[in-house]
């Protein structure tokens, strides 16, 4: 399995972004049943988890997350994304797409005026 995430930028405070992770070696099956997330790293603080969606399509997001990001997927593209909303300063870091125990390689946030 390999993770190619992208769709991170500069944006000003308010912005919006799209992070897309596609997701290469699952077959569909593998694909639906097992949770898939967004995690980010800001510098000097631990990787955290943003939002995932687990088996059976439920959605989780951390408390800082809600009602301004959404995580969707595309089985038949076989990827998940990520639509941030309403970006502040704070939410600059690496965003790392997983599944599986396997990491994409990351793909940076930045939001500043």
């Amino acid at each position: 399995v390999q993770l190619q995430a992208s769709g991170g930028g500069s944006v000003q405070p308010g912005g919006s972004l799209r992070l897309s992770c596609r997701i290469s070696g699952s077959i569909l099956s593998v694909f639906t049943a097992n949770s898939m997330g967004w995690y980010r790293q800001a510098p000097g603080k631990e990787r955290e988890l943003v939002a995932r969606i687990i088996s059976g399509g439920t959605t989780e997001y951390a408390e800082f997350a809600k009602d301004r990001f959404a995580i969707s997927r595309d089985n038949a593209k076989r990827t998940v994304n990520l639509q941030m909303n309403n970006l502040k300063p704070e939410d600059t870091a690496v965003y790392y797409c997983h599944f599986l125990n396997v990491w994409g390689q990351g793909t940076q946030v930045t939001v500043s005026s």
